[in-house]
Parts: C-alpha cells; structure tokens; sequence
C-alpha cells in the first residue's frame, strides 16, 4: 500500500506524533513511494522545528550528563581497588572487611555448602517471589538467634522481624521508618564508626550527630565521654549502638558498661538501634556477643536491631540479612510491620530468597546449627591467633609504643593507631594496604604476612625506609 493511502498516511502521521511529540513529521509529504519521509519544518509547511533527541547529545555533540564530575573511590571498598592494580608479588590487602583463611582465600563455610546442596536436591523448591517482609521462617530464626529462644519479647509476640537486603539494607530500612514515624529525627552514633553509617542515615533524613566513643590516647573506650554525650542528647533521641566488635575500632563496653548504658539510656528515653554484624565473630561465642542487645530486650522497651549474615555465616554476596523491631505491645508490632512494607515495596519491592533459605536451613537444623558453630568459633579463633602474632612481633622487633591493645581489641578490625602518612608509607614502601584511618582488618594476616606487616609498622613509626 502507497503513502499516499489516505488511512495509511494517518496512521503514520499518528504514531509520528506519539514518537516525537509537537515536534511531529507530516506522513503525507514524500517524493517517491521509496523515499524517506520529510519533516514539515524542511517542507516549510509548518514554522515549528524538530529538536534534536535529549539523547542523542543536542547540537553540540555532548552529553546530557557532561556535567557530572567524577566521583572518588569508596574509602573502604577503594582499598581494595588500589590492591588489585598493585602488580607486587608481597602486596596484602588488609582493608577488606571479609574472612580469608590462612592462606589468604575467600572461605565457604562446609555447612553452607552443606544446606546449598540440600536446597537444590529439593524437587518442590521454587523461585516464587518472597512477601515483602521476605522468608518467615528466616525472621522467625534470626530473632530467636540475637534476643534468645526464651526471649519474653518474642514469646510475647512483640517483636516485628523483616529480611532485608543485608546489614546496609536492615539499618536503611530502620532509618527511612524512624524518619517517617517517630517524633525525634536525630541520631547519635560513635565517633568514629562505620564510614557507611553517616551516609544510611542522612540519605533516609536522619540528622546525624556523633558521641564519644574512642580514645586514641589509651587506644580503647572513651566511657565518661560517651556517658557524658549520651547525657547532653535530647531525650528521645536515637541512638546507633554497635552489638559486638565495633567497626572500626574493635573496642567493646563490658557488660557492667553495657549495664550503665541501659540505665542512662532508658533514663532518657533514649531510642536504641543496634548494629549486629559480627555476632559470634567476636567472641566465638553467639550467644556471648548479643548479651548487650539481649540486656535492653529484658528491660521490657522497645529497641531496633539490623543484623548481618555477610560476616559470621559468610554470606558477603547473597546480602541476607534482618531488621527487628522490639515494641511495647503486640498490637503495636503489627501496626509497626504494616508500615515497614510500605517502606519496602517502592524500595526493593522484596528481598531475595536464595541466601535467606540457606540460613533457614542451617538454624532449623541442630546438627547443621552445632556445625555452624564449630566453623564460626574457629574463625574468631584464627583472628584471635593473629592478633597475638602481630602482637609478639612487634614487641620482638622492639617497636616504640605500647601495642597491647592489638590483643585487647577485639573482632575482625584493629585501630592500629597509626595516622595517614605512616599509612601511606606502608602501602608505597611495603605494599600493604588499609584504610586511611590505620584500621586494618586481621582476617586479611596470616602467620606467612604477619612478620611483613610487623616490619612495616616498625618502619612507618620509626620512621626507617
């Protein structure tokens, strides 16, 4: 059929409007029935002009996005990076915040490879879409696992538990809801924390304001500061609280601590959000490492509590990980949860199911769960052996300071204590690697490193090249 078919030129003249707006082509201009269609602006039919495509550049040739500058690299994550351009054959990456084994590789855990295989040998698995609260028996489990099987909030039904995208996506989640929901929109968190943090709660329209936590003269707690800046906080004010071997410092309150904190806190009405992404990693111990969340469960408020499997399961990729919320009433936690969906639908719509199932199948199963335990306790225990090594080597080589607190702190990280430029030193004389801030991350050592390492201390604080 010819253009110059009446219905066929206004049909294209049609869908020539919908494709480029006011800026239409007249369908019924052509040379030949072979010929490309003119534009009316060219025809001088019309004295409107066609603009170019906003995706094609404009005019000019140049991008619609040539004004964006060039972001720089994550602190963290960049360390990594920096590594692995770094061609040097004694290059160690201690920045990353993963598990490796003493040979430097990334761990598996037996039993996940264990509930893996069960999963697919399943015949009725299916790939159905998860709720918007993700997997049940995946929250169910991992409420159980930081309050306690006996916790009185759970078996009073007062708790509230969604599957979120890992640690990052539980306190997100927590944050947006605190920022829609609750009457107080600051929050305290210790100084210093998880670069990430800052960011989560800003982006969710948190103000952040920090406390004292470290003391880098005794390379531990800052505990009257602390106490003392949680005092001069408005009453109702969040609080973000790491559960156990806080990042980046590796120093932890006692439980007596601990205990002084809960007074002061609920004293104040005081909001707390617990961090907990190293249960078990710290101690060797789960139960021992939520002893401090499980204090402020038994006071009978309310808290938050984003946990992480990436660490003590070594789920890094499959992002599982759960946002509980503690409440007063049952009622309450229902209402509670029906606003938590509305957060997360137009966020992420629902998690994913496939590392949430490998947690459920390891702690429904107590022969798995006893497995997971063995293999977990033996992790904490390698980076506890690499913190005494670092230690003896550099009180070997008679290196300046005191460096007791490599055996004092505690979990995956140490602040060293060095500052930038015996950081920068280190990674362009010896090739070592970490963030900026000296934290270094002990399940990066291993015994053939440690001695490297040692001497690279040695060197950047006697200041010897």
């Amino acid at each position: 059929m010819r253009l110059n078919d009446g219905s066929v030129a206004r049909r294209l003249s049609t869908l020539g409007k919908h494709l480029v707006g006011d800026h239409y082509y007249d369908c019924t201009t052509t040379n030949s029935s072979s010929d490309p269609i003119t534009p009316m602006a060219s025809q001088g039919a019309d004295d409107r002009t066609i603009s170019p495509s906003p995706t094609s550049g404009g005019i000019t040739g140049g991008s619609v996005f040539g004004h964006v500058a060039q972001a720089p690299e994550d602190p963290i994550l960049g360390v990594t990076v920096a590594y692995n351009k770094d061609p040097s054959p004694v290059k160690v990456n201690l920045g990353v915040g993963a598990y490796r084994t003493e040979e430097g590789k990334p761990l598996v855990l037996n039993v996940v490879r264990r509930a893996e295989q069960l999963l697919l040998n399943d015949p009725n698995r299916i790939k159905e879409y998860l709720p918007i609260t993700g997997l049940a028996e995946f929250n169910k489990l991992s409420a159980k696992l930081i309050f306690g099987q006996d916790s009185p909030a759970i078996q009073e039904n007062r708790v509230t538990t969604v599957q979120c995208l890992s640690g990052t996506g539980s306190l997100r989640v927590g944050a947006e809801f605190l920022a829609k929901h609750y009457h107080e929109h600051t929050i305290y968190i210790p100084l210093p924390t998880w670069g990430n943090h800052p960011k989560v709660f800003t982006i969710a329209g948190l103000t952040v304001k920090t406390y004292r936590y470290y003391d880098p003269a005794t390379r531990g707690l800052n505990f009257q500061g602390l106490l003392e800046d949680l005092s001069a906080a408005p009453s109702g004010a969040i609080v973000l609280l790491h559960a156990c071997a806080h990042n980046p410092t590796g120093v932890d309150p006692t439980l007596d601590q601990w205990e002084h904190i809960r007074q002061l806190m609920r004293s104040k009405g005081l909001l707390p959000f617990f961090d907990s992404a190293y249960q078990g990693f710290a101690s060797g111990s789960l139960d021992a490492d939520a002893q401090p969340v499980r204090l402020f469960v038994a006071d009978g408020g309310e808290l938050l509590a984003a946990q992480s499997y990436a660490k003590n399961m070594g789920l890094y990729g499959e992002r599982v990980g759960a946002l509980s919320i503690v409440c007063k009433t049952r009622d309450v936690a229902v209402r509670v949860e029906s606003q938590l969906k509305l957060v997360i639908r137009p966020m992420y719509s629902n998690p994913p199911i496939h590392g949430a199932s490998i947690v459920a199948t390891i702690l429904r199963d107590r022969e798995m769960y006893g497995g997971w335990t063995i293999e977990l306790k033996a992790m904490a225990d390698r980076i506890i052996s690499m913190r005494t090594q670092l230690h003896e080597a550099l009180l070997a080589r008679g290196t300046p300071g005191d460096w007791s607190h490599i055996i004092k702190q505690i979990g995956m990280f140490t602040f060293t204590g060095l500052n930038t430029d015996q950081v920068a030193f280190m990674t362009k004389e010896y090739h070592i690697y970490m963030t900026s801030d000296g934290r270094i991350s002990m399940a990066g050592l291993s015994s053939r490193t440690v001695p490297h390492l040692a001497d690279a201390i040695h060197a950047a604080v006697t200041g010897a090249v």
